[in-house]
């Protein structure tokens, strides 16, 4: 999990004109219409409506909401029992302040501890806590790498995520339609030597956190082993709502993806803090990869992973998020060929058809996570 840094990025000063204008200017115009002929443009960028169904807000401060809000952005601000991000009751408190403010531009999910899932009380007390998250209006429940990754038993054994401690959990997950925002396991490059990393991104990552890098660490499970965990456990829940998260840790090659989400038809997946991948696959065939997202449109949806530190403006974040929110959108909507932080040599936009990116940027958010930015259907 890690958060954008500007270092990673090229900003002019035409960009930081338009942030100024994004924090005083107007409401953005009227979205065009989707029977309009050809993919939508960068023009359409502010006036396209459009869900970050994957971020982590941990400051109350209003004026990111307020300026994502300009730009017709709605937000999903999800809890993570991560323990470099605050404790989950501050997390939790952030997010239901939020929400309370902008009920109709923020979405949250809840999340829970398993360091004591394997004592007595843990279960009751989880599902006492995830109860009070979704009547405060959570629209699903976020179920960590940890679990897979660092939580270990009493005998110092990794617990993977289809242990049977969770499945009582789980049953209820699936017997009352509640949605698992499932991360397990990592990107496989993360079992890659540095040199064979696809995306610079995780290669800079890897080379500064070693202790992350299960290259180095041959006596954990293997990205092999936490993806047939993860399987087992949806196998065995076939009914679970399931979303997951950064492509379901199978961001390497869209014809696995394309096979998981076959096997598991209640499943979905964002592209959070994945889309470089995408691209590093659309360098080497843009109509395989343009495919996929145009068969699999009803199952995909947009997200960064952005993460704001606790004592991060808003103002600070913007200007940070901006950018990436408007390559990504060249990416996905454009024929343009650009250079991007992830890779060395340039990508080409996949021009995708308009009504498949408003599937892939809110009208799947908005189903899926139904009631998250309003009323149910």
């Amino acid at each position: 999990m890690r958060s954008f840094t500007l270092s990673a990025l090229v900003v002019s000063v035409t960009l930081g004109l338009s942030l100024l204008a994004v924090a005083a200017g107007p409401a953005p115009k009227p979205a065009p219409s989707r029977a309009a002929a050809g993919p939508y443009t960068m023009a359409d960028f502010e006036r396209v409506p459009k869900i970050d169904a994957h971020v982590h807000l941990h400051n109350a401060d209003p004026a990111f909401v307020q300026s994502a809000r300009r730009l017709n952005f709605k937000l999903l601000t999800i809890n993570v029992d991560y323990p470099d991000f605050p404790p989950l009751d501050d997390q939790q408190r952030v997010a239901l302040s939020l929400k309370q403010a902008f009920p109709a531009t923020i979405a949250w999910a809840v999340s829970f501890s398993s360091d004591r899932s394997d004592q007595p009380g843990w279960l009751e007390e989880t599902r006492a806590r995830v109860d009070a998250g979704l009547a405060q209006g959570a629209v699903g429940v976020k179920v960590w790498k940890n679990i897979g990754m660092s939580l270990r038993n009493s005998q110092g054994e990794l617990v993977m995520i289809d242990d049977a401690r969770f499945s009582p959990l789980l049953d209820d997950f699936a017997r009352r339609g509640i949605a698992m925002l499932g991360h397990q396991g990592e990107p496989h490059n993360c079992w890659l030597p540095l040199d064979q990393m696809t995306v610079n991104n995780d290669r800079e990552y890897f080379k500064a956190h070693p202790q992350y890098h299960m290259a180095l660490h041959p006596e954990m499970p293997s990205w092999e082993a936490q993806m047939a965990a993860r399987d087992r456990m949806l196998a065995a829940h076939p009914e679970l709502r399931f979303i997951g998260m950064h492509m379901a840790s199978l961001e390497r090659n869209v014809d696995e993806l394309a096979d998981f989400l076959d096997r598991f038809p209640q499943a979905n997946v964002d592209l959070a803090a994945r889309i470089g991948q995408l691209q590093a696959q659309s360098q080497k065939d843009r109509e395989k990869v343009r495919r996929f997202i145009v068969k699999y449109q009803d199952r995909l949806m947009y997200g960064t992973d952005l993460a704001q530190a606790p004592d991060q403006s808003g103002a600070a974040l913007l200007k940070e998020m901006v950018p990436f929110w408007r390559m990504h959108w060249r990416y996905f909507n454009t024929a343009d060929r650009f250079k991007v932080a992830d890779l060395d040599a340039p990508v080409q936009g996949l021009a995708l058809p308009r009504e498949v990116v408003d599937k892939l940027y809110h009208r799947n958010a908005e189903r899926i996570y139904a009631g998250g930015w309003g009323a149910r259907p």
